[in-house]
C-alpha cells in the first residue's frame, strides 16, 4: 500500500467486503514442494559428509592364475599324415588319453623294421670297435716289445764299439811303443856299423843288429796292420750300431703309425656309433609321437586340423586344451597413473557378465551381485596400449567363492577400493582431475602373502 490517502483502510475490511479477496488462498502445494527442497537440499548437504570409498574402475576378463590352467594348443611333435581321431570338441579327456594318431611321411622312417636294423648296425659296430681296441693293444704291446728289444740291441752294439775302441787304443799303443823300438834298433845299427868301419866290433855283431833292426821294423809294420784293422773294426761297429738304431726305429714308427691308424678308424667307428645309438633313440622316441596324447585333464576345446589324412608339420598347432578345475583369476588393465596406488593385496569388488549386479562404487557395503577380490600380481611393464594388467583372485575370506559357471574369457568389470573419504573431498577431488589419495603406505607383497587384509576393514 502507498498510504496516499489519510484514511486508512485494513486488509481484514477489504477482505470482508471484497468478494475476490476471500476467495484469495496460499497454494498448499506450493507449501509442499518448497519443504519438499529444502528437505532434499538439507539432505544433500548432509550427504556431502558420507565416507565414500575411492576406487580405481577396470575392465577385463575371466582368465586363470596359474599360466598351466590356461587353455593351450597341443602340437604334433612330429610331421606326419593324420590317420585318426579319438576325440571330438568338448569332449572331455584325462591326462594321457589318445587324442590322434599320426602316419609316417618320411622314407627314411617308412620300414617297419627300422629300430630292428639299426640295433644290429649298433651291434656289429660295437663288435668292430672291441676288434679293433684288441688290436691295438697287441700293437701297444707290440711296441712295447720292439722298444725293450731296440735297447738290449743298442745296448749289445754299445758294447761291442766299446770293446773295438779299447783294442784300438791298445794297438796303438803297442804300435807306438814299437816305433820307439824300431828307432832304437835303427840307432844301435847304425852305431854298430860306425864301429865296424873302424874295426871296432866284429861283422857278426853287426849282422845282429840289423837282424834286430830288421825284426823290430817288421814287427812294427804288423802292429800298424793290427791297429788299422782294428780302427776298421771300430768304423764297422760304429756302422753296426747306427744300422741297429736305423732298423728299430725304422719298426717302432711303422707300428706306431698302424696303431695311430687303428686309433682313427676307432674314433671314426665310435661316432659312427653314438650316430647308430641316436638315430635309434630317436626311432623308438618318434615312435611313441605316432600318437599324440593329452598333457593334462580337461576339454578339447577346438580342432585345428580336424580331417583324416592332412598333413601337419612339426610343431604345428592341432588341437586346443581348457585344464579341468583351473583357479580363476580376473585379468584388470587400468592406467599407469592408477598404478602406483595399486599393490598386492588390495581389495576388489568385481562384476561379472552374465550375473545381475547392482553396482555402487563408492559404497560396496550396499552392492548387490558383485564378488570380492584381492589383487595378487601387478605387472612390471606395460601392455602394447600403454595400461598395465592386474590379476585378481578370489577373496575367500570375506565373500563366497565366485561361480563355478565362470568360463574363461568372459567378460568383468572391477572397482579396486582404495581409502575412504567424504563425499565432498571425492567431488572435490573430480572436479580438479587430482588422483586419489593415500593417506597411509600401500600395501606391499609381504602383506598380502602373509594373509592379511593390508587396508583393514572398511
Amino acid at each position: 500500500m502507498l498510504n496516499i490517502s489519510r484514511q486508512s483502510v485494513r486488509d481484514e475490511e477489504i477482505e470482508q467486503r471484497i468478494y475476490a479477496f476471500r476467495l484469495l488462498q496460499l497454494p498448499s502445494l506450493g507449501t509442499t514442494l518448497a519443504r519438499l527442497l529444502t528437505g532434499m537440499a538439507v539432505l544433500a548437504f548432509a550427504a556431502l559428509f558420507l565416507p565414500w570409498t575411492q576406487n580405481i574402475p577396470a575392465t577385463g576378463r575371466v582368465t586363470a592364475f596359474a599360466p598351466t590352467d590356461r587353455p593351450y594348443s597341443v602340437p604334433a611333435v612330429i610331421g606326419g599324415r593324420i590317420m585318426q581321431w579319438y576325440v571330438q570338441e568338448g569332449q572331455y579327456v584325462e591326462k594321457g588319453d589318445t587324442i590322434f594318431r599320426i602316419g609316417e611321411i618320411k622314407p627314411e622312417y617308412m620300414d617297419p623294421q627300422l629300430p630292428q636294423r639299426l640295433a644290429e648296425q649298433i651291434a656289429a659296430k660295437e663288435a668292430a670297435i672291441r676288434a679293433t681296441e684288441a688290436t691295438i693293444e697287441a700293437l701297444r704291446q707290440r711296441l712295447q716289445v720292439l722298444r725293450q728289444a731296440a735297447e738290449l740291441s743298442l745296448q749289445k752294439a754299445r758294447n761291442k764299439m766299446q770293446q773295438v775302441r779299447l783294442k784300438v787304443t791298445s794297438d796303438s799303443t803297442e804300435y807306438e811303443a814299437q816305433k820307439m823300438a824300431v828307432a832304437v834298433a835303427e840307432n844301435q845299427y847304425a852305431r854298430y856299423d860306425t864301429l865296424y868301419d873302424k874295426g871296432l866290433v866284429s861283422l857278426t855283431d853287426l849282422q845282429k843288429r840289423q837282424v834286430y833292426y830288421q825284426q823290430a821294423r817288421a814287427k812294427l809294420t804288423a802292429l800298424e796292420s793290427k791297429l788299422l784293422s782294428a780302427r776298421q773294426a771300430l768304423l764297422t761297429a760304429l756302422v753296426e750300431l747306427a744300422g741297429t738304431q736305423a732298423e728299430y726305429r725304422e719298426k717302432i714308427l711303422k707300428a706306431e703309425s698302424e696303431m695311430r691308424n687303428y686309433e682313427a678308424y676307432l674314433s671314426n667307428a665310435r661316432l659312427e656309433l653314438a650316430t647308430y645309438r641316436n638315430k635309434y633313440a630317436s626311432t623308438l622316441l618318434r615312435n611313441e609321437y605316432y600318437y599324440v596324447l593329452a598333457p593334462t585333464d580337461g576339454y578339447i576345446v577346438k580342432v585345428a586340423r580336424g580331417g583324416v589324412g592332412e598333413v601337419v608339420k612339426a610343431g604345428e598347432p592341432v588341437v586346443e586344451i581348457q585344464p579341468a578345475r583351473p583357479q580363476k583369476a580376473v585379468e584388470l588393465y587400468i592406467h599407469a597413473m592408477d598404478v602406483p596406488l595399486v599393490q598386492p593385496g588390495a581389495r576388489v569388488r568385481i562384476e561379472f557378465a552374465g550375473w545381475p549386479a547392482f553396482q555402487f562404487a563408492g559404497w560396496p557395503s550396499v552392492s548387490v551381485g558383485t564378488f570380492g577380490g584381492q589383487v595378487a600380481v601387478v605387472d612390471y611393464v606395460s601392455q602394447p596400449d600403454g595400461t598395465y594388467r592386474l590379476l585378481v583372485v578370489a577373496d575367500t575370506t570375506q565373500d563366497p567363492d565366485w561361480p563355478e559357471e565362470l568360463r574363461i574369457g568372459s567378460a568383468a568389470k572391477g572397482f579396486i577400493l582404495l581409502q575412504d573419504v567424504p563425499v565432498w573431498f571425492e567431488l572435490w577431488r573430480q572436479l580438479n582431475g587430482f588422483p586419489p589419495s593415500l593417506d597411509v603406505a600401500p600395501p606391499t607383497a609381504k602383506s598380502y602373502k602373509s594373509g592379511k587384509s593390508p587396508f583393514g576393514k572398511k
